[in-house]
């Protein structure tokens, strides 16, 4: 079978769950599968290693701080490490295909220099960097914006074939970056439902409140757990719910101000942040959860991208409060409660009324754990993954397959600025 070189720098693997899952569906079926991916934070330290059939070669990296500039130094340090290593991985063995796992937009030029050799470029598409660029930075440095679009064009021109997690993306490929409809496939980011198992309830992990919140994710700027904060604290201080205590499980970028935000607020007592925690305690955790909460405030990016939060409290038969955005309502449907974007007290309410409403929670969980079971689970995934690449290694099939600048919607604003304030999703 063929050798499949995975790119990813934005996490860590197996951290990286995504990125995890598919490395083993293509294990599974008969591929052999070598990730390039940095070193995690206290875990996935070692510089090489094999797991379940996974070949892993890791490079240390200081993730970016503060502005552009620490993108700019981590993401060139992560170029260089990447082309080492793939280079040190080509000559011990042909690679077939390079499939490559934004962010960052920059991974082409790998997969550019292994289509020299014969090899396939695929574009796992994870995030949509200009609308992540809009969303960190607003409409400050519309340059740095430019470049992103540039960068994302020649990404998709580079690229035989493009995974998308979710149609929003999809489309984004064909009307923005000019792919051909038919080299474009969806892969959602699903849960795996043999990782996602209910447990009894523990009345201890509510600090003697008679009801949990939880969310699980990422504490990054764009992430929304200042939102969740001010919510809780709205819920708290003007609702006059004390009976209430709430898990934060994760870590970012914005960790440390999330904990400083919550002692500003008031908030100590009714709030607690665990940090990066093994499967068994999430288990237990959103086991025992009455509501969980998708504080995801509207922007750009967030709009248009799937949040892995939701599947998973959907697939562990949970409630969820979510701000009304595109990708949420087509993830969670029924299962969750939505109000008007970014509004907190509105978020709060919400919360409130489905604490006095039991029926009502248990309705909704069980209406996600079923759309999770019959439409977005990893089972269907994977079997669109494996399928995905059947295609693309189909023999003689080596026509030019990827892209069409007639297709592809022009870049031509009048000025930066004005290519920064055009919704290009939603023309």
């Amino acid at each position: 079978m063929s050798h499949i070189l995975i790119l990813v720098e934005n996490l860590s693997v197996p951290f990286d769950r995504r990125v995890w899952q598919e490395s083993r569906t293509l294990v599974a079926a008969g591929h052999t599968v070598t990730v390039i991916c940095p070193m995690g934070s206290g875990r996935d330290d070692e510089a090489e290693t094999t797991l379940e059939g996974v070949r892993i070669l890791r490079y240390p990296l200081r993730t970016a701080e503060g502005g552009p500039s620490g993108y700019l130094r981590e993401y060139s340090v992560a170029l260089w490490h990447t082309f080492r290593l793939a280079i040190r991985v080509r000559r011990k063995e042909p690679v077939h295909a390079v499939h490559a796992c934004n962010p960052p937009d920059l991974l082409f030029l790998v997969g550019l220099m292994f289509r020299l050799t014969g090899a396939r470029f695929v574009f796992d598409h994870h995030d949509l960097v200009p609308e992540l660029f809009r969303s960190r930075f607003g409409s400050r440095l519309p340059v740095l914006y430019w470049g992103t679009r540039i960068l994302e064009r020649l990404t998709f021109a580079t690229a035989n074939a493009v995974i998308s997690t979710n149609e929003s993306y999809r489309r984004a490929a064909i009307d923005r970056g000019g792919m051909r409809p038919d080299r474009v496939t969806v892969v959602r980011s699903a849960p795996d439902l043999h990782r996602f198992v209910r447990r009894d309830r523990e009345p201890e992990l509510l600090r003697g409140k008679r009801f949990l919140l939880a969310y699980l994710g990422v504490m990054g700027p764009q992430d929304g757990v200042d939102y969740a904060l001010h919510a809780l604290a709205h819920l708290k201080y003007q609702l006059g719910r004390r009976d209430v205590h709430c898990i934060f499980m994760g870590s970012g970028d914005s960790f440390d101000a999330m904990v400083a935000l919550s002692e500003e607020l008031g908030l100590s007592d009714t709030v607690e942040f665990t940090g990066r925690v093994a499967d068994e305690f999430v288990q237990r955790c959103l086991s025992t959860a009455d509501v969980c909460l998708s504080p995801d405030p509207l922007n750009p990016l967030n709009n248009v991208s799937t949040m892995n939060k939701i599947l998973e409290y959907m697939a562990m038969v949970r409630p969820i409060v979510s701000f009304d955005l595109v990708e949420a309502r087509v993830s969670a449907g029924d299962s969750a409660l939505y109000v008007a974007a970014n509004d907190t007290a509105a978020f709060a309410t919400a919360i409130d009324e489905l604490l006095q409403d039991p029926d009502r929670r248990r309705k909704m969980g069980e209406l996600g754990r079923g759309r999770v079971e019959s439409e977005l689970s990893w089972d269907i995934s994977s079997n669109n993954l494996v399928t995905f690449y059947d295609r693309l290694f189909l023999p003689g099939d080596h026509r030019p397959p990827r892209w069409s600048p007639r297709r592809a919607k022009p870049i031509r604003p009048r000025t930066l600025l004005g290519l920064l304030n055009r919704d290009t999703l939603d023309r």
